[in-house]
């Protein structure tokens, strides 16, 4: 795998682990419970995971496949991509913002079945990029509707950062939940 696509692939591997050890710390029978009012369960946030993913997975398998159709040239680059987006303010919990309604989940999911459809989503991800292995992805440039023009490569790291955003709230879940089931005296 050529080094910028597979350095954008362990970083999307390192974050998944992160969320699934975010959603260890959750009691498997309090993840379909939402933490408060106007608050997602894990297993809410798990299903907004999946349709954002699902919809970049379905976005990628088209622009790869234009690309390969268009014969995209050969990637030249092996610098990292890392740092071409600016990952933190993706993740940055102190700015709080909604979901607009198309990406809201509808808790039609519990946290078991949703982890799952997420494992599915990410592999659906792959097989779509895979075929662009080795060409020069960061010159198909697709328009974020919050970034902006963004490359494919950035694409990828915005789900990974769009994920660590995500890990954060449900240890933020986890943190609420076990303090009140602590407080009410259950274990």
């Amino acid at each position: 795998m050529h080094p910028r696509l597979a350095e954008v692939m362990n970083y999307l591997d390192s974050e998944r682990a992160e969320l699934s050890d975010a959603v260890q710390l959750v009691p498997t029978d309090l993840r379909d419970q939402q933490p408060g009012p106007d608050r997602w369960s894990v297993a809410q946030v798990l299903q907004h995971l999946i349709i954002i993913e699902k919809r970049i997975g379905m976005g990628m398998t088209k622009w790869v496949g234009d690309a390969v159709a268009g014969e995209l040239g050969p990637e030249l680059e092996t610098s990292s991509v890392l740092n071409s987006l600016d990952l933190a303010l993706i993740a940055d919990r102190s700015r709080r913002r909604n979901a607009p309604e198309e990406v809201r989940p509808d808790g039609n999911l519990d946290a078991a079945s949703a982890w799952t459809a997420l494992e599915q989503t990410r592999a659906a991800l792959c097989a779509g990029v895979l075929p662009g292995d080795g060409l020069a992805l960061g010159e198909v440039i697709q328009p974020h509707p919050v970034l902006g023009p963004i490359n494919l490569y950035q694409w990828l790291l915005f789900v990974g950062s769009h994920e660590v955003r995500h890990t954060a709230q449900i240890r933020e879940i986890a943190a609420e939940l076990n303090t009140g089931a602590t407080a009410t005296g259950a274990t």
